[in-house]
């Protein structure tokens, strides 16, 4: 899941970006309201975490551009700014959640993936296909031989293709929605991962179709009698 980080405190950015990564994020960051916009309209992400007090374009200026262009990705509003007055304003403004500073990154990660599982439409955390299962909450995968150990590249398009299950995912969007513009991640790379990912579930009812020309699908395969 790829998100975008709009924070002008590069100290903090930088603590966030690293914890974030560790939790499989794919994070991109911005320390201006202008660096936001701009990225914002080149690139997509799954959800941001967007600051209030930036220099230049402040973030109030960045949520009512992303709404003007009926762009509806989640926005999560971190800032100091924590009066009701704050909180009621910006949510009218179109922000999806708003967390005061100082937080904990725990609430902060719980409060991302709430964010992300109502904006799929899914309620519960655990997403299955087939005897495959993924825990959003602990971001492990498990089959009907136990817990799969993946790398964090390899998690990123097994996350991307569950979470779509069923759907034709293409190269450009796996490789658009799951890494950022500091990754170097070619096309062949990427076929690199999804094949060690077909052996990693050749036990499972879960398996990585190819669609020639179109992409990749997660589909629940039953066996043949």
């Amino acid at each position: 899941m790829k998100l975008l980080l709009v924070e002008d405190n590069r100290e903090l950015s930088s603590w966030l970006t690293r914890l974030l990564k560790q939790s499989a994020f794919a994070v991109e960051q911005a320390f201006s309201g202008e660096e936001a916009s701009h990225l914002l309209m080149t690139q997509c992400y799954d959800a941001i975490l967007l600051d209030l007090t930036l220099p230049g374009m402040n973030g109030q200026t960045v949520l009512k551009n992303l709404r003007s262009k009926h762009n509806a990705v989640p926005v999560l509003i971190i800032s100091a700014q924590n009066t009701l007055q704050h909180v009621v304003e910006n949510l009218n403004l179109g922000a999806d959640d708003y967390l005061a500073k100082p937080f904990d990154i725990l609430e902060l990660e719980a409060r991302l993936r709430s964010l992300l599982r109502r904006a799929s439409g899914t309620a519960n955390p655990v997403i299955t296909c087939g005897d495959l299962q993924y825990d959003s909450n602990t971001k492990r995968f498990s089959s009907c031989v136990g817990e799969l150990n993946l790398t964090p590249r390899e998690h990123a398009v097994l996350e991307a293709l569950i979470r779509q299950s069923g759907k034709t995912v293409s190269k450009k969007k796996l490789a658009d929605d799951l890494f950022t513009l500091d990754d170097s991640v070619s096309p062949k790379a990427l076929e690199v991962y999804v094949l060690r990912l077909r052996k990693k579930l050749e036990q499972s009812s879960a398996q990585i179709i190819t669609l020639r020309g179109l992409g990749y699908m997660l589909s629940h395969v039953t066996p043949a009698s």
